[in-house]
């Protein structure tokens, strides 16, 4: 499957056009809107349109039955069955054929006999995107956090096309309050919009399509082939490349969002400069992160019931956070690496802080802090979004230089996309031992345009923001047609630079 830049462009054309005439009439948008979400999602596989608003209609009814019930046995009964039902739609199609693998892998460790067999079923794309959306829909419904929405809202909202395949998981609280009043096509901020869906598309095809098929895939498909030199710099790629591909994707999905009149939360800040996981996980995919923290990590018990069960807590949250990515053992190491590391962190600053004599630090916030429901739409905000205040813990802080803090965390993190990356654990170790054994081995793939590419990719960690701001203010003052000359002249070369091979599915497509 690959991604038809210039098809999906004349589809988008069409919508918006017909989106910007039916704003101001909300009764004749909505269905509009929806039925296009369902055609973008039918171009994919069309039965998958079925599953889809299966969803829609099942945790509907759901939230209507618990919005009509008295709190009670059978209010929460009911909540948990649509949790139930949302978790096994995404265990029969995602899950069941990990599990019945491991439980044949398993019967034969011990010499037995016999293989359980399971149909194979293909992962419909974004299942684990709209099902986790719709299951904070229910839960916020239940704990009174939002309202019961009306059925055409809630079937927008799950099904709205820019979201839809690959995120940012957005809260039913975030969107659906946006349904309220009419859109009205004078508040679009276009130029924002457009350099948003520009910069998305140089992320994803000039750098990070680049660095996967001239560095990472190669490394990774036959790491024994592979010294360290070009080994060390694959995994420093592939970091490159899944920023590139995910954080391009979110900014296309933001930008073609604001196109339509709506809102999204940031889902990227510049993850690599992060000098503890906690601020990582502050800083990358900060919608999956809070979306944990909310409704997994703090109903666990979060950090209130003591530091052993705050242990078992974060590692359960990364575990399963990593699992969510995929249906592989390396998912899981990945989560639980970094719960890991969660847990060491959170360790180190408690025991700092009490060889200090002061008081220990409580650190509620789990993997994520909040990120703000709201925006404010001016063009330096439409960029920024609403950002974050992440934070290394200060006892950590003030006992070792924010630079080895840095140091620790980036390679850590670069370690663990190792096991993200790989296909399989024997891919994965065979990599890891290549950056110690491999030492004698030729150099191949290291070019002069493979690491202006990372070099590239890199430098947006360091970037000021306030840069493309200004970027963006300026390219807002051009006249509209410019504009759209200038963003459709780009299209053009993004298209001639893809050329007949299209452009790689986004990496989170499969999740």
């Amino acid at each position: 499957m690959v991604f038809p830049t210039i098809e999906f462009a004349a589809f988008f054309v069409v919508v918006l056009l017909a989106s910007w005439l039916l704003m101001p009439m909300p009764k004749y948008w909505k269905p509009f809107i929806f039925f296009a979400s369902l055609a973008f999602y039918a171009a994919a596989d069309w039965r998958w349109v079925f599953l889809l608003v299966a969803s829609i209609v099942g945790n509907q009814a759901a939230a209507t039955v618990i919005s009509k019930m008295a709190r009670g046995p059978g209010r929460k009964a009911v909540l948990i069955t649509a949790i139930v039902g949302n978790l096994a739609l995404l265990g029969v199609f995602k899950y069941l054929g990990f599990f019945v693998e491991s439980v044949n892998g398993l019967v034969s460790a011990f010499g037995f006999e016999g293989e359980q067999q399971v149909l194979e079923l293909a992962l419909p794309i974004g299942i684990s995107f709209f099902t986790f959306q719709a299951i904070s829909y229910v839960v916020d419904v239940y704990r009174g956090k939002t309202p019961l929405a009306k059925p055409i809202d809630t079937a927008v909202y799950l099904s709205f096309f820019p979201h839809l395949v690959a995120g940012p998981i957005v809260r039913a609280t975030e969107f659906i309050p946006q349904l309220a009043t009419p859109r009205s096509p004078r508040n679009i901020p276009v130029a924002p919009a457009l350099f948003l869906i520009a910069g998305g598309l140089i992320k994803k095809v000039v750098l990070a399509d680049y660095l996967a098929v001239n560095l990472v895939d190669p490394v990774f498909g036959s790491p024994q082939a592979f010294g360290a030199v070009d080994t060390g710099l694959a995994i420093l790629g592939y970091a490159a490349q899944i920023y590139c591909d995910f954080s391009g994707y979110t900014d296309i999905a933001i930008g073609i969002a604001m196109l339509l009149g709506f809102w999204f939360p940031q889902n990227f800040d510049q993850p690599y400069r992060a000098a503890s996981l906690q601020e990582f996980w502050h800083r990358w995919h900060m919608t999956l992160s809070r979306w944990l923290r909310d409704y997994l990590y703090i109903p666990l018990g979060g950090s209130r019931k003591g530091p052993r069960r705050t242990t078992i807590n974060l590692m359960i949250t990364m575990v399963l956070g990593g699992l969510w990515h995929g249906a592989a053992w390396t998912f899981v190491v990945w989560g639980a690496l970094h719960g890991s590391g969660l847990a060491f962190e959170r360790w180190v600053s408690q025991r700092l802080t009490l060889l200090r004599g002061g008081p220990e630090i409580d650190l509620r916030d789990g993997p994520a802090a909040p990120v703000g429901d709201q925006q404010d739409p001016q063009v330096t905000q439409t960029l920024v979004m609403v950002k974050p205040k992440p934070r290394i813990d200060a006892a950590i802080q003030r006992h070792y230089p924010k630079a080895v803090l840095w140091v620790a965390t980036f390679a850590f993190v670069n370690l663990a996309w190792v096991f993200f990356r790989s296909p399989d654990m024997a891919t994965a170790f065979t990599v890891l031992s290549r950056l110690v054994v491999g030492w004698t081995t030729a150099v191949t793939l290291v070019t002069p345009a493979v690491m202006l590419a990372l070099v590239v990719a890199f430098s947006t960690q360091v970037t000021p923001p306030r840069l493309w701001d200004r970027i963006a203010v300026s390219f807002s003052r051009l006249p509209f047609w410019a504009q759209g000359i200038a963003f459709g002249v780009f299209l053009i070369v993004i298209d001639t630079l893809v050329g007949q091979q299209g452009v790689a599915p986004f990496i989170y497509f499969q999740f």
